[in-house]
């Protein structure tokens, strides 16, 4: 046994007033925030006013921070599972215990199936050096993230584009005359940077395109509005791109300089005519010629946003790859108004954070998912999540024993929750890490409380972007129960393991020395404004001067990368069957005050989120003699149906219907969500190994549900 001892608090708990800057964590946004902290207790969180792109700004979900810091429905200390996987069997357990627990496992599961067979999944963003150097000093290459339930498939498209992720791609909305949306529903789902700019843009003058089978609030906020037929976008941006050709109105000097593989592009689409792509997606080839025209006059300064939760599709990754493509076309890259892309410390005469990956050997065995090599167009840095659930449920190409879910719900956010309770079942180790009890904290076998946000620092984070920087997220209290920050908790389980070097530091701020060594910037400078800039002025390059990270150096039209492969760069549109009758397309989205599956449970936030209703449209409703406000059977033609109640509507295609995604928790502890509404990935049986070819996303939208009235009482089931 290893004695633990917590780690030091600067100044936390001391008598008066203190302001600290740190990083908001209700979603992951991770908008920058103003603590107020009295005597040692939080009593108030704003926006950081530092930051002019903010201010004092926040939404509903981090004005819940402080009511869900004093909420007592978390986990308070380590718990080790007493009874079955999911029958909330526990008992508690002093961190010693536990970690000696997981270290135990972890020389069986090593011993077995060697370094490699330890995987761990996290929500990916600002902190992933953490993870990542956790998982390879213990030997393996199978750090994970959540993107394949969200924007996988537009991360890959921009890679095989522009040779960056999505991250890579920005967009200056301040200068914009024109943006393209699909689906991305900045209102309702939203940052607040990116929601202020957007009406401040619209306010300013800019125009907008909003592409979706359902009509929310940004759609309302649009100039044009286009109900696609579910899953027909990508049909839709062939004839986008066949138009702009035929009309001659892209920008001809830039293609040339900038771009390769026209001759590819111009077959690819020689026959996608607006009149072809409106039997496909219902929109007239007229509104599309006029709308190209207008693109076409307000180029340079418009932007094809290439979509931000994709996973919905088996062509999503061609939607995005298309988007993209428009961009260059319209000559949006790299310039005001337009695309442009992250810059890094050393672009701007700087050096970037050092890594705490480079302080363990780099793993030479192959990963368990296939990315980068089964799956070439899928980034090895990110994975593939459902490919990893696989191979624990097949042992193929080899045995994942014990698997770490780092502040990530897959059993929330991946599609059929049941086939993935029986999967994650073959483990011998499955660790949760997290500030809520979530459906997978509960089917763990072993719950670690993280810090809350407010009660924790985290690693530094750094910027890319037209001013690149680093960010902090500092704490603010003192835990108000026996838990830990994450980098602490993988500190003490690697020295378990005899592995001290990765993560070998008694505070946060010596692990903070470390990261800023060499780039002149200060753990005192980040703590004045809880950032720090390293330019003055965004940086965007010169015509003249572009360069990409692609094999080519250019924008690829037609990918290199693809093509070795033997991957089409575009590839023919395949469409979906209709579904007809009592079965349509399930969508899903979320409401302003609602984060994916983590909020519904959190006091102020629970009593103000909508009624999960299922929005169909009338021509679909009637026929079956469902009116507005009807109750409702849903089934997703698994062991799951449930009952809620019909909002008739327009504003939804005939071909799909809509629900909200967060609720139908099933924890008893979290009692304000549990067993409040439908959850959608019950409903998406089948679903968890269908997904994106190309891009590897799931496949969400491609579920067919029946619906038919409520015949008998009853709940969820």
């Amino acid at each position: 046994m290893i004695s633990v001892k917590a780690p030091n608090v600067r100044g936390v708990g001391s008598p008066g007033r203190r302001t600290v800057y740190s990083l908001c964590s209700m979603c992951t946004a991770r908008c920058p925030i103003q603590v107020e902290v009295v005597d040692g207790r939080v009593n108030w969180i704003q926006g950081n006013i530092t930051d002019p792109a903010i201010g004092a700004s926040l939404c509903a979900r981090g004005a819940s921070g402080l009511p869900f810091e004093y909420d007592d429905e978390r986990p308070q200390t380590p718990m080790i599972r007493t009874g079955a996987r999911g029958a909330g069997q526990w008992r508690r357990a002093s961190w010693d215990e536990a970690l000696d627990y997981i270290a135990d496992k972890l020389h069986e599961v090593i011993a077995e199936f060697g370094g490699r067979g330890i995987a761990l999944s996290d929500r990916a963003g600002l902190f992933t050096d953490l993870s990542k150097s956790f998982v390879q000093a213990l030997g393996s290459p199978n750090y994970v993230d959540h993107d394949v339930s969200c924007g996988q498939n537009a991360h890959n498209a921009a890679r095989s584009i522009y040779g960056v992720g999505r991250g890579g791609v920005g967009f200056d909305m301040k200068n914009t005359k024109h943006m393209v949306l699909y689906g991305r529903n900045i209102i309702e789902s939203f940052h607040v940077r990116e929601a202020k700019g957007f009406m401040a843009a619209l306010s300013n003058g800019m125009r907008c395109t909003y592409i979706d089978p359902r009509a929310t609030v940004t759609a309302c906020k649009a100039t044009r509005y286009w109900q696609v037929r579910p899953n027909s976008d990508y049909a839709l941006n062939l004839g986008i791109i066949h138009e702009v050709i035929k009309q001659g109105v892209y920008d001809k000097d830039f293609v040339e300089k900038h771009c390769t593989g026209m001759d590819y592009l111009r077959e690819a689409v020689k026959d996608t005519t607006p009149e072809w792509q409106e039997q496909h997606t219902g929109i007239s080839a007229a509104e599309l010629r006029a709308f190209v025209k207008e693109i076409a006059a307000d180029a340079p300064h418009v932007i094809f946003h290439p979509g931000w939760m994709v996973a919905r599709h088996k062509q999503s990754f061609y939607v995005s790859r298309t988007a993209l493509i428009l961009n260059a076309l319209m000559g949006s890259v790299e310039v005001k108004g337009g695309i442009v892309l992250a810059k890094s410390p050393e672009d701007v005469g700087h050096k970037s954070l050092k890594k705490l990956v480079d302080r363990s050997p780099k793993v030479k065995e192959p990963r368990v998912d296939g990315a980068g090599t089964t799956f070439p167009a899928a980034d090895p840095a990110c994975g593939l999540l459902h490919q990893m659930f696989a191979a624990i449920d097949t042992q193929k190409p080899y045995g994942i024993g014990a698997y770490f879910a780092y502040r990530h719900d897959p059993l929330t956010g991946m599609p059929d929750p049941e086939a993935l309770q029986r999967v994650l079942d073959k483990l011998k180790l499955l660790v949760a890490i997290d500030v809520r009890y979530s459906e997978t904290t509960w089917f763990a076998d072993v719950i670690l409380p993280e810090s809350t946000y407010l009660e924790r620092a985290n690693i530094l984070a750094q910027i890319n972007g037209p001013k690149p920087g680093f960010s902090m997220r500092d704490q603010a209290i003192a835990p108000r129960f026996d838990s830990r920050p994450a980098w602490w908790i993988f500190r003490e389980i690697l020295r378990r393991m005899g592995v001290n070097e990765a993560l070998d530091f008694e505070t946060i701020e010596e692990l903070w020395d470390y990261q800023l060594e060499g780039t002149g910037v200060t753990v005192a400078q980040l703590r004045e404004k809880g950032a720090v800039s390293l330019a003055k002025t965004p940086f965007i390059q010169t015509r003249d001067k572009l360069k990409f990270k692609t094999p080519s150096g250019k924008i690829e039209f037609e990918s290199e990368v693809l093509k070795k492969a033997g991957i089409p760069g575009l590839a023919p549109y395949q469409p979906v069957a209709t579904p007809a009758g009592e079965n349509f397309f399930l969508l899903f989205g979320r409401a302003q005050m609602l984060s994916h599956g983590q909020s519904l449970n959190t006091p102020v936030l629970q009593d103000i989120a909508p009624e999960q209703t299922l929005w169909m449209h009338p021509d679909r409703a009637k026929p079956l003699g469902i009116s507005d406000g009807s109750e409702i059977e849903i089934d997703g033609g698994g062991r799951y149906h449930a009952y809620m109640k019909a909002k008739v509507t327009p504003l939804i295609h005939p071909d799909a219907v809509f629900m909200l995604h967060g609720y139908g928790a099933t924890v008893p502890l979290a009692t304000r969500a549990c067993g409040y509404g439908v959850a959608d990935q019950r409903l998406q049986n089948g679903k968890l190994f269908e997904f994106d070819p190309v891009g590897g996303g799931n496949a969400m939208t491609e579920t067919v549900v029946r619906v038919r009235p409520k015949t008998v009482k009853g709940a969820a089931k």
